[in-house]
Parts: structure tokens; C-alpha cells; sequence
């Protein structure tokens, strides 16, 4: 169950760990971008990592791209804040939520 959850929560980790090219996104660089690429997944390709930085520059602030970018060398911190009762990280989870959604969308790897 945990790992269903951290992986749902993680699109934009899991959509880097698929390989591939966006879909016309341009590419971007910044804290996803790195922490995507730097993950360990082998199959993380800079367009895809670039796409997923390119929808949180579009949907999350500055620091909010710092906390997300945290997940991806910490899945229990995300789940952790998803569980959390405290109103800030709530709020920040619905953001990290559309994020993850709207990358998931946005960020399709071709096979």
C-alpha cells in the first residue's frame, strides 16, 4: 500500500524514470529538473526531466519546487506530507497534486 501511494504521489518522479521525449513541451532546468536526473533511475532523459521542470515553473513557486524536488531522494518525506495534518503541508500537497497530475499529462514518455 505505501508503495502504491509514494509512486501515485511521485508522478513527475515516475514520469522521469520513463525515458523519452515530452510531448512539445520546451525543456527547462532548475531544482526538478536536477533532483529528476539525478534520481538514479537510468532511463531519465534531460527532455523528460526538462518537461516535468517546465510544468512546475508553471504551477509551483520557488519554494515549493525545492520541497517537491526533496521527494525525489525521499519518498517517505512525501508521504509524509501527504499524511500530515498540518494545514501548511496540506496546502502544498493539493499544489504538488495538480502539479504531479498536470506533468503526468503533459509529460508523456514515447516508447
Amino acid at each position: 500500500m505505501r508503495y502504491i501511494l509514494v509512486i501515485g504521489a511521485l508522478v513527475g518522479m515516475t514520469a522521469c524514470g520513463g525515458g523519452g521525449r515530452s510531448s512539445g513541451v520546451p525543456s527547462a532546468t532548475g531544482e526538478i529538473s536536477h533532483a529528476c536526473q539525478s534520481a538514479g533511475r537510468s532511463a531519465a532523459s534531460p527532455e523528460l526531466c526538462g518537461c516535468v521542470q517546465s510544468v512546475a515553473n508553471q504551477t509551483l513557486n520557488g519554494r515549493d519546487q525545492s520541497r517537491a524536488a526533496e521527494f525525489f531522494s525521499d519518498p517517505q518525506l512525501a508521504q509524509d506530507t501527504r499524511q500530515s495534518d498540518n494545514p501548511n503541508s496540506e496546502a502544498f500537497w493539493l499544489r504538488y497534486k495538480s502539479f504531479t497530475e498536470l506533468a503526468s499529462q503533459i509529460c508523456v514518455p514515447v516508447a
